[in-house]
């Protein structure tokens, strides 16, 4: 450890209240090159068929960038400052994320080949891309602090000629976990959404620019390798991030085989994050290149509906080899909400599961599978009932997407809440949680920040605060739920944005908001409530509204 401390030796610290960690660029003698495999020896025939995009790909050669942590002290005084009067547990809860979040940062190992220093796992040392996405999902307000973005960048960096990346990579050496044809080494592809958000969060214009391709490559990667003959998608239980879900046949192993079965929540994923790529390629003036993704898009659409939706029971399910539905409500459907294949009616009727005590609606939502699975366990035990911040985030999300903004808010809330009162008797986060009582789930790990940052921090934020930005659109969309005083400082958005937002108490929830802004930039609010909603021209300078 002290040696890696010297190698890595500190250049800079926070210089004043917005500025950032300055970045060392390693002399040519310290520099290990990326390649495909870190050691560049490799034990098979070379079978790549390289696509175009990849030799793009700025990442792959990149001479690492180390940015040394502020440490949480001094972050503090830079990151957002959220208050919400009564509620002083959730404003703990916030720091303490943040205060775990800065003592996970990590400068890379000089074996690994990375490129830059990355907030870990927080699980086994490696970098997984299923959870790396959802930390810099919230990590992302955090980034006049410590640039937590940049995390991504080491997927990108162990991008294959072929487009390939790998889920898991070993952190001391940087080498892949899997090959790259093993049913479980590769998903889900979520990151592009996590750039989608930072890019309309802060309008980083030069990061799309060089992340198009890399994205592009490996969207393509998974097409060619991962779907069947009718062009649905396969995956594994790894795969997909949901371990041991019970989804495949008795004669398959649920973790690590493809079941010769259709993975819906990987179609769905696909159809989420092809459409995401399709912006891209607009925002960057790149579609022409990419219009194979937007026919596979349309193809997509047609067969998920037609083959993996059961109206009778107002769900999505698996498809089995034998062309038969599967059983379980998996919350792996969920990604349907991101997608735009249900009509109004059955949208009401899918989401009404997430309300139904007897399958999502436990004392804490939404568990992974439902309570009337014989499959389900009270103490999570995994993906076969444990309650999971991402998947919670992204149900949460779904819902506001889609204007179910009262479910959305009631789950936010007691996810919350549950997550409050664990804290309240361990003082830390945890990997996932039990549905039925308030405890971790079945051998999670603590110190989880770790996509459980996600609870004290973005649904926060996001959901029960209701704030979310879209600097792209010059716009803070502000749906406000709640009737206590509450609002943030120093909220970051744009660049140079910086907000100060608060909302006076209110004695219902119908109750117009009186709310104040400080801002330094101009921007369009859209402000809603219960029983109504109005667009206000926000101003640089104090607004009171």
């Amino acid at each position: 450890m002290n040696s890696r401390r010297n190698f890595f030796r500190t250049t800079a610290l926070i210089a004043g209240a917005s500025a950032l960690p300055i970045p060392k660029v390693l002399a040519e003698d310290e520099v290990v090159q990326t390649t495909a495999t870190t050691s560049g020896k490799l034990p098979y025939k070379n079978t790549y068929i390289k696509n175009v995009f990849v030799t793009e790909n700025e990442f792959r050669n990149a001479r690492p960038v180390l940015i040394e942590p502020p440490g949480f002290e001094k972050a503090r005084g830079i990151l957002p400052a959220p208050f919400w009067k009564g509620n002083e547990t959730a404003i703990q809860m916030y720091w303490k994320t943040w205060e775990i979040a800065f003592r996970n940062i990590k400068n890379p190992s000089p074996e690994s080949g990375f490129i830059t220093s990355y907030i870990d796992t927080a699980y086994n040392g490696n970098i997984f891309m299923w959870d790396s996405n959802f930390i810099t999902l919230f990590a992302r307000y955090g980034s006049r602090a410590y640039p937590f973005q940049k995390t991504l960048d080491n997927f990108y960096a162990k991008q294959h000629p072929d487009g390939f990346i790998c889920r898991e990579i070993w952190g001391n050496t940087g080498e892949d976990c899997f090959h790259r044809y093993d049913p479980t080494s590769t998903g889900p592809n979520l990151i592009p959404w996590s750039e989608m958000e930072y890019f309309r969060h802060f309008g980083d214009w030069e990061r799309i620019h060089k992340i198009f391709p890399v994205l592009s490559a490996y969207y393509q990667w998974l097409k060619l390798n991962r779907t069947w003959q009718d062009g649905l998608y396969w995956s594994s239980g790894w795969g997909t991030g949901m371990d041991n879900q019970p989804r495949v046949s008795g004669k398959y192993n649920p973790i690590f085989s493809h079941g010769h079965m259709t993975w819906l929540d990987t179609c769905l994923q696909q159809l989420f994050i092809g459409k995401i790529l399709v912006d891209f390629g607009f925002y960057v003036e790149r579609w022409q290149e990419i219009e194979d993704i937007e026919d596979e898009l349309k193809l997509l659409k047609k067969l998920i509906k037609e083959k993996m939706w059961d109206p009778k029971s107002s769900f999505f399910y698996d498809k089995y080899a034998n062309g038969s539905m599967g059983t379980l409500k998996s919350i792996g459907a969920y990604w349907a909400l991101w997608s735009e294949l249900l009509t109004k009616d059955e949208m009401k009727s899918f989401i009404g599961h997430l309300a139904n005590p007897e399958t999502f609606y436990r004392r804490h939502p939404v568990p992974s599978i439902p309570a009337n699975h014989e499959k389900y366990q009270a103490d999570g035990r995994y993906w076969q009932g444990g309650v999971w911040a991402p998947t919670n985030y992204m149900i949460i999300k779904g819902l506001q997407r889609n204007g179910f903004h009262p479910l959305a808010f009631d789950l936010a809330g007691k996810h919350h809440r549950q997550v409050a009162e664990v804290f309240k008797k361990t003082n830390t986060f945890w990997e996932y949680y039990a549905a039925e009582d308030t405890e971790p789930g079945l051998l999670a790990r603590p110190d989880f920040v770790g996509w459980t940052g996600l609870v004290p921090v973005a649904i926060l934020f996001e959901s029960l605060f209701g704030i979310n930005p879209d600097f792209l659109k010059k716009t803070i969309n502000w749906h406000i739920n709640l009737t206590d005083e509450h609002g943030i400082d120093r909220y970051p958005i744009g660049p140079d944005g910086m907000l100060s937002l608060k909302c006076a108490a209110r004695s219902s929830a119908k109750q117009r908001p009186v709310i104040e802004i400080h801002s330094n930039i101009e921007l369009k609010l859209l402000l809603s409530w219960e029983d109504g909603s109005e667009t206000i021209q926000i101003k640089p300078g104090t607004n009171k509204i």
